[in-house]
């Protein structure tokens, strides 16, 4: 999302597919299932993600670019609704003029 500028499903797994020699569709369907259920995924081995471990490595990601004599540390909380059936919230790392999601 980071390199695309742009969190849609179609625009990130065409930039994943270019970079990894795969077709677009099998990386949609791979980021689909990401964030399913153990259960709802296809295969035998499938396991379902603790975004939650991602949150320090993806702030880590954030603040190795940080300026050494920068203090400061601007963040950012956003509600989506997504129709009525969900709200997401999200915090993010606000840096060079971009919101960086990290959790």
């Amino acid at each position: 999302m980071v390199m695309t500028q742009s969190c849609g499903l179609t625009t990130v797994a065409g930039f994943l597919a270019s970079l990894l020699s795969q077709k677009e569709d099998t990386l949609r369907q791979r980021l689909r299932e990401r964030f399913r259920d153990a259960q709802h995924k296809k295969g035998d081995r499938r396991r379902m993600l603790d975004v939650t471990q991602c949150f320090a490595p993806l702030l880590r990601w954030v603040l190795d670019d940080w300026p050494a004599n920068e203090k400061r540390l601007a963040l950012a909380m956003n509600a989506t609704t997504l129709g009525q059936l969900f709200t997401v919230l999200a915090i993010s790392v606000v840096y060079r003029g971009s919101a960086i999601p990290v959790a």
